[in-house]
C-alpha cells in the first residue's frame, strides 16, 4: 500500500548532533574507528550495516543463514541500485566482515539487532528469532558496549530480552553496559526515504544509555528524537504502523463506496489531499504485505489482550485487511460470471505479485492468497512480474510470464505496478480487475 504522503512531520523536540553529543565518541567524526556488529542482515540489517559503514564504522555482519551471507557476498539481494553498489564495494573491503558466528559480538563496541518479528498463521507474535538473537548477544556481550534493538515487538521487549538478562549476568545496565531501543524506519523500494533522510526515534533503558544511543544514531540519521524510555520508543513504532493499518482499511472501504456510487476514488483522494492540514492520503489496494502492516498491529493487540484492554477499531481494521484478498477473488469470479466464463479453466494473469512497487519481496503479499484461491477453484493462473522471475506458489516453482501479449487471457488482475510496467497490450476486449483503481478509465493506462 502506497500512502504517497506529501507531509513531512517533524517532532517538536528533535535535534541533530547537539554540542553535548558531539563531545561523545562517534558523534563529531561520524563513527570513525567504531566497530559495530549488525545482527540480522535482512531488508533492515543489510541497509543498516551499509549506512553505518558509510558513517565510518567497521562492520561485522552476523546472520544465522549461510545462504543469506552468500547472497550478500554475490550481491544477489533486493536493494536499491545505490545500495547494491555499496554492497559490491563493501564485500571486497577489509572493514566489512560477514559471519554466522554470534561470538563475533565480543569484538565490537556497538551491537545493532535487526531480527525479523513475524506472526504465525493465527496472527500470534512469533518471537523465536528475536529471542534467540537477543540471548546470543547477551551471552557474548562485554563491558562498555552499547546494544541497540531495532526489531518491532511488544512494549517491554528491550527490558525482558536484554536489560534483565544482562543484569542477571552481572552487567549493570547504565554503568557496565548500555541498552536502547530505536525502531527501524526503512521503506523498501523507496529511495526518498533512505536512512540518511529519515528521522530516528529512540529510548534508552536509562539516561546514560540514551546519551550513548543518541551519539551513535545521530551519525546515520538527519536528526534523532529522544523518548523517556525504551518502552515509549517501542510503543511509538507500534503506533506508527497501527495508524497505517487503520487508514489502509479505511481507504479500501471508502474506495469501495466510491465505486458503488459510480465514482473513481483516486481523484477524490487527490482532491482531499489538497487540504494542508488534518488529512494524509492513503490509496486502495489488494491488501497489505511485507514486514510491517500485516504483523506489527498484532503485536499490540496481543499484548493489550493480556491486560484486558479493548481496541475494537484496530481489531476491525485488521480483520478488514485480512479479508481484502478474498474480496479481490470475489471480484474476479463476478467479472468472469458476467462474461459467461467459468472460473474452472479460466486463463487468469496477475500483473505484479510483489507486495509493493519496486521490490521483489513476496512476504505476506496479497497476490499469494489471490493466486492460491483462484488456482484452487480450477483457474489456470499465471503471473507477470519483472522483479520476480520465479516464485514458489502453492508448493510449485512457477516462472513469470515474460510476454503477456503473446497469450490470450480471460481476465487480468492488476495487483502491483512496478515503475515502467507496460500495459499497452491491454485492450477493451480484455476483462480487467484493477484492485487499486490505478488505470485511467479513458485510456486504460496507469495513472
Amino acid at each position: 500500500m502506497d500512502t504517497r504522503s506529501p507531509h513531512a512531520v517533524v517532532p517538536a523536540q528533535s535535534y541533530s548532533a547537539p554540542p553535548r553529543l558531539a563531545e561523545q565518541p562517534g558523534a563529531q567524526f561520524g563513527l570513525r574507528g567504531r566497530r559495530v556488529a549488525v545482527v540480522g542482515l535482512g531488508y533492515v540489517g543489510l541497509p543498516t550495516a551499509l549506512a553505518l559503514r558509510e558513517a565510518g564504522a567497521g562492520i561485522i555482519g552476523i546472520d544465522v543463514s549461510t545462504a543469506r551471507l552468500e547472497d550478500i557476498r554475490t550481491c544477489q539481494v533486493d536493494l536499491q541500485p545505490q545500495h547494491l553498489a555499496q554492497t559490491a564495494e563493501a564485500v571486497r573491503a577489509p572493514d566489512f566482515h560477514l559471519t554466522d558466528d554470534p561470538a563475533a559480538v565480543e569484538a565490537v563496541d556497538t551491537v545493532v539487532l535487526c531480527v525479523p518479528t513475524p506472526v504465525d498463521r493465527h496472527k500470534v507474535p512469533d518471537l523465536g528469532m528475536l529471542s534467540a538473537a537477543c540471548a546470543a548477544v547477551v551471552r557474548h556481550a562485554r563491558k562498555g558496549q552499547l546494544i541497540v534493538l531495532t526489531s518491532t515487538s511488544y512494549v517491554g521487549t528491550t527490558r525482558d530480552m536484554l536489560v534483565e538478562p544482562l543484569e542477571a549476568r552481572g552487567l549493570a545496565v547504565g554503568t557496565d553496559i548500555f541498552v536502547a531501543f530505536a525502531p527501524e524506519r526503512i521503506d523498501p523500494g523507496n529511495p526518498a526515504h533512505g536512512q540518511e533522510r529519515t528521522p530516528r526515534v529512540f529510548g534508552g533503558a536509562d539516561p546514560r544509555s540514551a546519551d550513548r544511543a543518541a551519539a551513535f544514531l545521530s551519525a546515520t540519521a538527519p536528526y534523532v528524537h529522544r523518548l523517556a524510555s525504551a518502552e515509549a520508543a517501542e510503543m511509538t513504532k507500534l503506533w506508527e504502523n497501527t495508524f497505517r493499518a487503520v487508514n489502509i482499511a479505511l481507504a479500501n472501504e471508502l474506495s469501495d463506496g466510491c465505486q458503488a456510487l459510480g465514482l473513481d476514488p483516486h481523484p477524490v483522494i487527490e482532491a482531499a489531499a489538497t487540504k494542508p492540514f488534518g488529512f494524509m492520503p492513503f490509496y486502495p489496494g489488494p491488501g497489505v504485505g511485507g514486514h510491517c502492516i500485516p504483523c506489527d498491529p498484532h503485536y499490540l493487540l496481543w499484548q493489550l489482550r493480556t491486560t484486558q484492554a479493548e481496541s475494537p477499531l484496530v481489531e476491525t481494521a485488521m480483520r478488514a485487511i485480512a479479508r481484502r484478498p478474498g474480496s479481490v477473488v470475489s471480484q474476479v469470479v463476478e467479472r468472469l460470471a458476467r462474461a459467461g466464463t467459468p472460473v474452472a479453466g479460466a486463463r487468469i494473469l496477475i500483473v505484479g505479485i510483489a507486495y509493493k512497487e519496486e521490490v521483489a519481496d513476496l512476504r505476506e503479499s496479497p497476490a499469494l492468497e489471490i493466486y492460491g484461491r483462484l488456482a484452487a477453484a480450477g483457474a489456470r493462473v499465471a503471473y507477470a512480474d519483472p522483479l520476480v522471475p520465479t516464485a514458489r506458489l502453492g508448493g510449485t516453482l512457477v516462472e513469470a510470464v515474460t510476454d503477456p501479449a503473446a497469450e490470450e487471457w480471460d481476465l487480468v488482475v492488476i495487483h502491483t505496478l512496478h515503475r515502467g510496467t507496460d500495459l499497452s497490450w491491454l485492450d477493451e476486449n480484455t476483462a480487467v480487475v484493477d484492485v487499486g483503481h490505478r488505470l485511467s478509465a479513458a485510456e486504460g493506462l496507469p495513472r
